[in-house]
């Protein structure tokens, strides 16, 4: 068999290394239009940073490695132009010398990435103006910050990757300002959690602009609609990628969701013996099923090495993604996987959500606080989704909600978990395992919650209502809701029989455990309607 693959960065080279494993017998050649082969994409903001210093630890494998250890032959600077099914053969441009010749295949593997997208800015091609997707656009970078000592500098975009980079040229002593066409930063996640980042990054000395549009890029600034400027000695175009598959469309290869190839679980297009995998395919979401466009380098490996095992008669099949995230931004951890609020309700799921505020690991040992969001489908009790931003231990909370979340499991069934304890890691009941009891009350035991959003559409509608601020006065005369009544727990269940039962009554506490305590004496005193506000005041004031 003769396997031909084109691309050779993360999913084209998992390919050929499954397929090497399964088989001596096969014939591999990967055909890759750029010098790099293999490379760590996600480490390129460490790099210009200074945190990585050398950008060989970026590229630690090249084609010779691929043809000792796997006797896979890898052809640099070789464009694929053409594909024909029919004839089962591909068009080759060889950059270096400008020939062009043929090559037959028995299976094919299209591993040909995404790209970069750049709005049609005006100036957005100068010189001084970047994307950063592969090696060559981080050398490009590097390049012009070590000639022209760049004091500002402008990225137009608030994902990870623009974040990342954020962090590590501010490191340089450059100024930064982010710019956001969206009302929030970090469009991945809910309003309500990425007000987090946004605030720690203007801790940092980052300026952020958000629900902006640019008119023009000049030769030192970024000229918005509204005539503002902002200076920008550099700038970084950071508004995300879209799926290389203009040589597959051609070919006749079916597309889906965002114009990415469509594939089955065993990587296989529309046409036989041509399979895809990578950041060019769509894949498909383990919670609603349904088709989503989210390219990550832990995706393309693992689709790779699916198609690399089809190829050659394996039974791999995908299982899907959860959209799962995870960056750091000046000590800041940020996290998300599966649904976020906002998805959750465009689908139609009717929801409970959480914010938790607990520390890492307790304070005496020093505990960091975390807030995590849950998002859990009423209907089924099963967890959805969950965000989490913190400075320590998000990444171990988020892998138990990933592990959680694929294998279905319920909220109720967090509490079970038989979770790692000892002071120096976790608090006796862990974080995710409170996420799970909130929600559990919320959906299952009558205890509901309240989101800030909806008491403040609930204060804004003139219905009637009593909120109780449950915290020592000291505390409420410090700031509080400006409706809320001071009732501190231990003066409440004399203070109930004053309240009417039968009037919404919401409560509250700095971050919700007291305030639940005090919802549950005004249910056991019969009261009709009980919420407690998820987050307390430290996120409602957040997120004011």
């Amino acid at each position: 068999m003769r396997l031909l693959i084109i691309g050779a960065v993360a999913a084209g080279t998992s390919a050929a290394a499954k397929a090497r494993r399964n088989s001596e017998e096969a014939q591999i050649v990967v055909y890759e239009k750029d010098s790099f082969i293999s490379y760590s994409g996600c480490g390129m903001p460490y790099y210009l940073g200074g945190e990585v210093e050398s950008a060989d630890e970026l590229t630690p494998r090249d084609p010779a490695f691929f043809k000792s250890k796997y006797n896979v032959d890898i052809l640099t600077r070789h464009e694929v132009i053409d594909v024909s099914p029919q004839a089962k053969s591909i068009t080759v441009r060889n950059l270096t010398t400008g020939d062009i010749f043929a090559d037959h295949y028995d299976k094919l593997v299209i591993a040909t990435g995404a790209k970069a997208t750049k709005p049609p800015i005006k100036g957005a091609d100068s010189e001084h103006v970047f994307t950063l997707r592969n090696i060559n656009d981080m050398n490009h970078i590097k390049a012009f910050i070590d000639a022209n000592k760049p004091r500002s500098a402008a990225i137009i975009g608030t994902g990870f990757i623009g974040l990342e980079v954020c962090e590590n040229l501010k490191g340089l002593g450059i100024e930064i300002t982010m710019l956001e066409k969206l009302p929030q930063v970090t469009p991945g996640l809910d309003s309500d959690m990425a007000v987090y980042v946004e605030g720690h990054i203007k801790q940092k000395g980052v300026d952020v602009l958000t629900g902006v549009a640019i008119d023009r890029i000049t030769e030192n600034s970024v000229v918005l609609s509204d005539g503002n400027e902002i200076d920008a000695d550099m700038v970084l175009v950071s508004t995300g990628v879209r799926a290389n598959t203009e040589l597959a469309a051609e070919a006749g290869i079916e597309l889906g969701v965002a114009g990415a190839i469509r594939v089955n679980t065993k990587m296989e297009t529309n046409l036989p013996d041509i399979y895809a995998c990578g950041d060019c395919i769509e894949q498909y979401h383990v919670v609603t099923g349904k088709p989503v466009y989210r390219p990550l380098g832990s995706t393309a490996n693992k689709t790779g090495r699916i198609a690399g095992d089809s190829v050659t008669g394996g039974d791999l099949e995908f299982r899907g993604i959860l959209g799962t995230g995870i960056f750091k931004i000046f000590g800041m951890t940020v996290a998300q996987t599966g649904l976020s609020e906002r998805e959750a309700i465009e689908l139609g799921y009717d929801i409970a959500v959480c914010h938790n505020i607990k520390p890492n690991k307790p304070e005496y040992l020093g505990g960091k606080e975390m807030v995590i969001k849950g998002i859990a489908d009423k209907a089924t009790g099963r967890l959805i989704g969950v965000q989490i931003v913190g400075l320590e231990g998000v990444d171990k909370r988020i892998d138990v909600f990933v592990t959680a979340i694929s294998f279905k499991a319920k909220v109720k069934d967090l509490f079970h978990l038989d979770l790692a304890y000892a002071p120096p890691f976790s608090t006796t009941k862990d974080p995710v395992m409170y996420t799970g009891m909130i929600l559990d009350n919320a959906i299952d035991r009558g205890r509901p919650l309240m989101t800030a959003q909806k008491l403040r559409e609930l204060i804004a509608s003139g219905e009637k209502y009593t909120l109780i601020d449950a915290r020592a006065v000291v505390q409420y005369e410090k700031n509080h809701i400006e409706t809320a009544k001071s009732i501190p727990h231990a003066k409440l269940r004399a203070a109930a029989e004053s309240l009417d039962k039968d009037t919404v009554a919401i409560t509250y506490c700095n971050k919700g455990t007291t305030g639940n305590a005090v919802q549950n004496i005004l249910i056991n005193k019969g009261f009709k309607q009980v919420y407690n506000l998820s987050g307390g005041q430290k996120h409602y004031g957040k997120v004011e």
